[in-house]
This record gives structure tokens, C-alpha cells and sequence, in this order.
């Protein structure tokens, strides 16, 4: 993308291709570009049939399988390109989503896991944890 002279704005020409942690963020498949790259480097994400780093160039065409919670797999087959963050509604048309819907089964696995969650699950506490309280929180959590 070149920068015009006038009030520095980038012009409209798309991109030739995007890393795919990059693309992953703006195409709001992943929150940030940091959990886009940690599920690249844990071997989450496949392009093309292949595990993927996050720095590898994504085109359009390319069909992307990631791994989501409890073993769901989202099938996304790109269509268009950017690098730069978009609104939601255009950040939706950068892919088509080819994930197939869930069988009888899985709907209901996951709603007998929601109710076990539910009235086994730990009470929802009465406040926030403050500072002190999340990073114990965070600490718990990493093993």
C-alpha cells in the first residue's frame, strides 16, 4: 500500500498478502493478534492442509481449519485481504465460513455440558477480583 502525499492516508489497492497472524486480528477470528499468533504457534491453525506460523503470507483462496474450544474445528476459506482493522460487518466479508453445523450429537453433548456447568460449575463470585486476586488467579492457571 503506497501513502499518498496529501494527509498521509494509505490508498485503496489491496494488499498482496497479509501475514496470517495479521489477517487473523483483523478478521476478527481472534480478539487480538497475540492469541492469533499463540494459536499458530500451538499448531491451532492449518492453511491449506498445514500447520501454520503466524508469519507466513496468507492469500485469497486459501482455506484455513482452527482448532476452537473442546475440539471444535471452524473452517474459513479467504476472500479477501487487508491489513489494517476494519468495522466487524466488513471484517466478516474478508472470509466465507465453511464450517460444517453440528451434528444431533454435538448439539446435544453441549447442552448437557451446559447444564453440568450450570449446577456443578464454582458460584459466580459476589464482586470483580481486584489486582492481587487476578494474578493469583492467572498464576493457577498456567499449570
Amino acid at each position: 500500500m503506497a501513502i499518498t502525499p496529501d494527509n498521509h492516508h494509505r490508498d485503496a489497492t489491496p494488499p498482496a498478502d497479509v501475514r496470517l497472524d495479521v489477517w487473523l486480528d483483523v478478521a476478527c477470528l481472534f480478539k487480538t493478534r497475540s492469541e492469533a499468533q499463540k494459536a499458530c504457534n500451538g499448531g491451532k491453525v492449518e492453511l491449506n492442509g498445514h500447520s501454520a506460523k503466524p508469519h507466513r503470507p496468507v492469500h485469497v483462496g486459501d482455506e484455513l481449519r482452527i482448532t476452537r474450544t473442546q475440539g471444535r474445528r471452524q473452517v474459513v476459506a479467504v476472500t479477501a485481504l487487508a491489513d489494517r482493522h476494519l468495522p466487524k460487518a466488513d471484517a466478516r466479508a474478508l472470509y466465507e465460513d465453511r464450517t460444517p453445523p453440528p451434528t444431533p450429537e454435538e448439539l446435544e453433548q453441549r447442552a448437557l455440558q451446559r447444564a453440568f456447568r450450570q449446577s456443578f460449575g464454582a458460584p459466580r463470585p459476589a464482586r470483580a477480583p481486584d489486582k492481587r486476586e487476578r494474578r493469583a488467579l492467572r498464576k493457577l492457571k498456567e499449570f
